[in-house]
């Protein structure tokens, strides 16, 4: 299941159980939709609640993330679950995306209100 919000400097994007192609498409749907809005828009993934995600979803987000990498900003990831940190962290090596791994939301929030340079 998923939940996508529209903030200032882009989207926050809730996952919860399991990560499927039908919400993969509808993140994709709300993505493309901010970029036409917002010049690399940042997200926020909160995927604290994830439990899993299929496979045809997982090759899917390869195929969009390498497609629009140098479209997106920021991209704040929350994470406890050690296995999800790292296909995330495998996704975004990928893709060459500028990712921050936090605890919370609130440390998520406030980094892409007002990233520190690196």
């Amino acid at each position: 299941m998923i939940s996508i919000r529209e903030q200032a400097y882009g989207l926050d994007v809730a996952l919860y159980n399991e990560f499927t192609l039908a919400d993969f498409k509808l993140f994709e749907e709300a993505l493309t939709k901010r970029l036409a809005e917002r010049e690399k828009p940042d997200v926020l993934l909160d995927l604290a609640e994830l439990k899993d995600f299929t496979l045809d979803m997982a090759l899917e987000e390869l195929k969009f993330v390498r497609a629009h990498e140098k479209d997106f900003g920021l991209v704040a990831i929350v994470v406890t679950d050690v296995w999800i940190k790292l296909a995330a962290h495998i996704a975004g090596l990928l893709a060459h995306t500028r990712s921050q791994y936090f605890d919370t939301v609130e440390e998520a929030q406030a980094w892409l209100e007002h990233p520190v340079a690196a």
